[in-house]
């Protein structure tokens, strides 16, 4: 590897993507290849009274238009499975087309299959669905309260999920001992992933061997394969085949395994020739894994001198209506599991309440956990040094962990083998010019001029 740490590397990839040589999903074409389009719910939750595909399929180059029971006649398990299991957690049944009910607006409940994409995305328009609107939830705390909607009879009071880290006995009795104690709620707002090309699959199928290869949008095609396998298709995981092209940016929502990826490839194998679908702009932010969506009680207890002795969270995480592949595991093990950030705190208790509610299914997004975690300690540490009137640099420096504190074992699992955090401390308040920063904040607020 000599020559290559702290060298520019040339990447590989670069000349045909800079040069529009790049091959993505939707530049794919194939032989006798049909067009899939998606009829969608225009409603958060509602009753499925009836779905009249006659118009559609009278309509030209309509070659079918197929529901969930089309699924379920074919002998498909048609389900779409969760990657990541909790102890006690509610896993709703999540079909790949809505069987009785929608539980959020872009749900799908259909799919028109024609010999052009367009002639596929008018056909949708003519796909009549009589709805019986219910109720909406969005809140995740909300959601759990007694004389809530009912999103799942599976899980009471849309609770999928309950799950503790940490010792909750120890922090209790650090916030009796407190001197001083700071909280907030913080609602961390739900965020959508905005890559630049949309998910895009092809799949074709070998009726004479029993080959699927489908071609998609991935950032794991190995685990495509596999959920593919255990359950959306019933076809053995070595008899498909996921291709990757390039991916047109994820930040992990292409992570994941979606409806639409296994609605196409359904399709592929009733017909026995290629078919593509590809989401448009809109689809994409209704239907790929949102992420973040907590509601956060939080408080930090310190002792006279502003040292930390203990932290409670409580999050209310939204897990939309359905569980997302790695959903369960992102606001508990990707999450509670950095609650001490770099502190060295003597008890932590954290509590997560996965919830379901009305809204797209939550995934992994832009650092998973992580963000929502660091989020939570700074804010409480900045508290507690405005209360305290400590400068918010000292008051970190006081309760970093120190570097022969190493290898340090966190109250929440995690066990950390170096760091010298009040070194990039110092380098980064060096950077900015911190003194004459503070300097100049204060003679700001001496001569009444604009806050810095």
């Amino acid at each position: 590897m000599a020559g290559v740490f702290g060298s520019s590397i040339r990447r590989r990839e670069d000349p045909a993507l800079i040069t529009g040589k790049g091959k993505y999903s939707d530049d794919l074409k194939r032989p006798n290849m049909a067009y899939a389009a998606i009829v969608r719910s225009p409603h958060a939750h509602a009753r499925i009274r009836s779905i009249d595909a006659s118009q559609a399929v009278a309509a030209q180059g309509v070659i079918g238009v197929y529901t969930h029971q089309d699924v379920a006649d074919s002998g498909t398990g048609g389900a779409i499975p969760v990657g990541w299991l909790l102890p006690g957690m509610k896993i709703p049944g999540h079909p790949m087309l809505a069987a009785d009910r929608v539980r959020y607006v872009g749900d799908a409940v259909a799919v028109v299959v024609a010999e052009s994409r367009y002639g596929a995305r008018d056909a949708v328009d003519l796909v009549s669905v009589d709805y019986d609107p219910l109720p909406a939830v969005v809140n995740p705390k909300l959601t759990t309260e007694e004389g809530t909607v009912q999103i799942h009879e599976e899980a009471p009071r849309n609770i999928a999920f309950d799950w503790e880290l940490g010792d909750r006995e120890a922090t209790d009795a650090a916030f009796a001992e407190a001197a001083e104690v700071v909280a907030f709620t913080n609602r961390n707002n739900r965020l959508i992933p905005v890559a630049i090309e949309p998910r895009c699959a092809v799949a074709e199928f070998d009726d004479s061997t029993g080959n699927l290869t489908l071609t998609m949008t991935s950032q794991n095609p190995h685990l495509h394969r596999l959920l593919i396998s255990l359950a959306s298709l019933g076809l053995p995981e070595h008899k498909i085949r996921v291709v990757a092209p390039e991916v047109g940016g994820g930040f992990g929502s292409k992570i994941h395994h979606y409806a639409d990826e296994a609605i196409t490839a359904w399709c592929a194998i009733q017909l026995n020739r290629p078919v593509k679908w590809t989401a448009t702009r809109s689809e994409a932010n209704l239907t790929d894994a949102h992420g973040r969506d907590h509601v956060t009680d939080a408080a930090l207890a310190t002792d006279s001198q502003g040292r930390i002795i203990g932290l409670r969270v409580k999050t209310y995480a939204n897990m939309g209506a359905y569980l997302s592949t790695f959903a369960p595991a992102v606001p508990t093990y990707l999450y509670g599991t950095l609650l001490s950030g770099e502190y060295d705190i003597p008890a932590i208790h954290v509590q997560t309440i996965g919830t379901f509610t009305t809204t797209a299914p939550v995934d992994a997004l832009r650092g998973a956990g992580r963000p929502e975690a660091t989020f939570i300690v700074e804010r409480l540490v900045d508290l507690a040094a405005d209360k305290m009137g400590m400068d918010p640099a000292e008051i970190r420096r006081l309760n970093f962990i120190q570097p022969e504190d190493f290898p340090y074992q966190t109250q929440v699992a995690l066990q950390y083998d170096s760091g010298n955090y009040e070194g990039a401390l110092d380098k980064a308040l060096e950077m900015v010019g911190y003194s004459q920063l503070r300097e100049e904040q204060q003679t700001r607020i001496r001569e009444g001029g604009k806050l810095l």
